[in-house]
């Protein structure tokens, strides 16, 4: 027969668990949440990107491009972000993608130093569009937040790499 205390400890430990797995669901939840507004609300976010990328000094360039095209290029990547967020590593279709992205502004004539920096202006927008929505507004939404932001910045820093690499390539063709 189980002592009293043992019983206890158990309780404590399933109550832990549950806690444990709540946090888990709120958190894939909050994450669902910020990738679905990436896509749902992507053209949204492209235009005021848009306007970012040409009113900044770093990002000249863009100022001469047509705007339609940069908003569909933007919402391009906006909408594949969610692919890119649900892998724990980075697959060869996004590999593919962020090569295609350089592959894109390098025929534009835009700067590497240009389409690196604006793609630092994406990671911004969808940033702050996500925290003007105030999606993470509890207190278990902070450590989300947070998780949710170093995933976001990883990505980026995937993307700027791959870009990069991109553009030191068609440097050495041309």
């Amino acid at each position: 027969m189980k002592s009293k205390s043992d019983v206890l400890k158990y309780l404590e430990l399933a109550e832990r668990q549950a806690r444990d797995k709540k946090k888990k669901s709120n958190m894939k939840t909050y994450a669902y949440k910020y990738l679905e507004l990436a896509e749902k609300h992507a053209e949204k976010i492209a235009a005021r990107w848009v306007k970012d990328v040409r009113n900044n000094t770093r990002t000249q360039t863009y100022k001469k491009l047509n705007e339609k095209q940069l908003v569909d290029q933007c919402t391009e990547f906006y909408q594949q972000f969610s692919k890119m967020f649900i892998y724990e590593k980075i697959t060869d279709d996004v590999t593919k993608y962020f090569q295609k992205y350089a592959l894109e502004c390098y025929a534009l004539d835009i700067p590497a130093k240009e389409a690196i920096y604006a793609l630092i202006l994406m990671r911004r927008n969808i940033w702050l569009y996500a925290e003007f929505q105030m999606i993470f507004n509890s207190a278990i939404a902070k450590q989300e937040s947070l998780d949710t932001l170093n995933r976001t910045i990883l990505l980026f820093d995937y993307a700027v790499y791959e870009v990069t690499r991109e553009y030191l390539e068609l440097m050495k063709t041309t």
